[in-house]
């Protein structure tokens, strides 16, 4: 895998994988967080080449495939909170939800193995290397890891716009799985009733529904405010 921009690239650097190779304008090769590494120096254009985009700015490498995880770890910390994703297609969303689930300090984000985006260059650069160092899942059925999950000792709140409590009313404390569905379509059926309750987000605008990885953020740090994990302070 050929990952690419200035974060994607460093974050690789000091995360799991081991960096093959880099490529770098002269420019960009000079830079202080690439001392140590071995970059061929090359043209933009050949940049380009390499990664298929020209959004690089000015750097990529070769990273091998992405080290996905075993779910089982996932749940082990008495309040883990895992984010699942049923169906997200869009890859700028997965790693913007990748993104916001690794600051958050989140055990993970587990993905289904079909229909769904994976962890992909796209992924890398949006979710600016998060996925790096953030535990990825895959798993055949979603609705069967939510069972999983439950066995597991955790509570399962899916998002979805109807049939759904306001979520500042559940607690979170625990083991947590927070459910997204897909772009559209929102939680399957299957899924929504594997879940322990429905949640939503306020909306008081004409715009009914927010973007994926919007309400991703909101709900995660939501979570973590209800826990006390963060200031709620203006």
């Amino acid at each position: 895998m050929i990952v690419y921009g200035r974060n994607a690239v460093r974050e690789a650097l000091s995360g799991r994988r081991r960096v093959l190779r880099a490529w770098a304008t002269s420019r960009v090769a000079g830079e202080p967080w690439l001392r140590g590494a071995s970059v061929a120096v090359v043209e933009r254009g050949e940049l380009e080449a390499l990664c298929g985009s020209p959004d690089h700015q000015g750097v990529c490498a070769d990273v091998g495939p992405y080290p996905y995880v075993d779910t089982a770890g996932l749940l082990a910390p008495e309040d883990a909170l895992v984010v699942c994703l049923d169906q997200v297609q869009d890859p700028r969303n997965l790693g913007a939800i990748c993104r916001v689930a690794e600051c958050a300090g989140a055990a993970g984000v587990v993905i289904a193995e079909r229909r769904t985006a994976e962890v992909t260059p796209v992924v890398c650069r949006t979710s600016a290397g998060a996925v790096e160092h953030l535990p990825v899942a895959r798993v055949r059925n979603v609705a069967d890891y939510l069972a999983i999950a439950k066995d597991a000792g955790a509570w399962v709140y899916g998002a979805a716009l109807e049939h759904a409590v306001p979520y500042e009313r559940p607690d979170y404390r625990g083991r947590v799985v927070l459910v997204l569905g897909g772009e559209g379509s929102g939680l399957r059926p299957r899924v929504a009733a594997a879940c322990d309750e429905l949640i939503k987000l306020p909306v008081s605008g004409r715009v009914q529904s927010l973007n994926v990885s919007a309400a991703a953020a909101a709900l995660v740090y939501g979570i973590l405010q209800r826990r006390g994990s963060v200031d709620s302070a203006p």
